[in-house]
């Protein structure tokens, strides 16, 4: 049978029981619980967030945006979705707004995220989710001390490697990101770098940690940074006078 007369978003229990022609009862069935739906069974979703972008990031978190979505019974809230990485992950939620922004915290620096938001009303119907938006957010700031020490794992007449160029907290705090600066000498350039984030303006060079490197507990240090530079034939130079901070 289909029961009708009932209120909107509104809880029953049902249970049936049979009936004789000298009209004997048999004992009640196991009950049935349900739910009505809202605002009269309401199955539309709303429309898509647009315009999601990102502004004010930092080492640990980023303000996003978007353009309101429209419902016919009105939006109640956004989630937003989060993937980490320039491609692949997977995206998960993260938050809700009542508004067109969110702010996310609790990042790691130097490293990359994705974003999408969905709309959704009070019937729990949720949009197709909106465009993305991508961060990387800005490198951690250093908390203590560290150093900075480069081994020269080969060279050759008209190049060389550095591997590692080992970073090392000697502070008594945990650091959550570090620079490291030195200038290349005269001629040398700069043909390849891993594991950090480099900067050169003439023959200063800029190393920055990535988002798997850069915290670094008292007395730990990581090995993982290297780069290979090309210099003029015959000239033995390696760089020196290195900093970190």
């Amino acid at each position: 049978m289909t029961l009708t007369g009932l209120t909107a978003n509104t809880q029953y229990q049902v249970y049936v029981r049979a009936r004789d022609g000298a009209g004997n009862l048999s004992g009640n069935s196991s009950p049935v619980t349900f739910t009505t739906t809202a605002s009269g069974g309401d199955t539309s979703p709303p429309t898509a967030p647009a315009g999601l972008a990102a502004s004010a990031v930092t080492s640990a978190g980023a303000t996003l945006s978007w353009t309101a979505s429209t419902d016919d019974n009105g939006v109640a809230g956004y989630d937003i979705l989060r993937a980490p990485g320039a491609s692949g992950g997977t995206f998960t939620q993260v938050g809700t707004s009542a508004t067109t922004s969110y702010g996310d915290t609790g990042l790691t620096p130097s490293t990359t995220y994705r974003y999408q938001v969905r709309a959704r009303d009070a019937a729990g119907n949720t949009s197709a989710v909106s465009n993305t938006a991508q961060i990387t957010t800005q490198p951690g700031t250093s908390t203590g001390g560290c150093t900075a020490v480069a081994t020269v794992q080969t060279q050759w007449a008209t190049g060389y490697v550095i591997q590692p160029l080992a970073i090392t907290n000697t502070g008594a705090s945990t650091i959550t990101g570090w620079t490291v600066t030195f200038t290349l000498p005269a001629g040398h350039t700069l043909t390849g770098s891993w594991n950090g984030t480099v900067t050169v303006s003439g023959q200063n060079v800029t190393i920055r940690n990535v988002g798997h490197n850069g915290t670094l507990a008292p007395g730990a240090s990581t090995s993982s940074v290297g780069f290979q530079a090309s210099r003029p034939n015959g000239n033995t130079a390696v760089p020196a006078g290195y900093t970190c901070a």
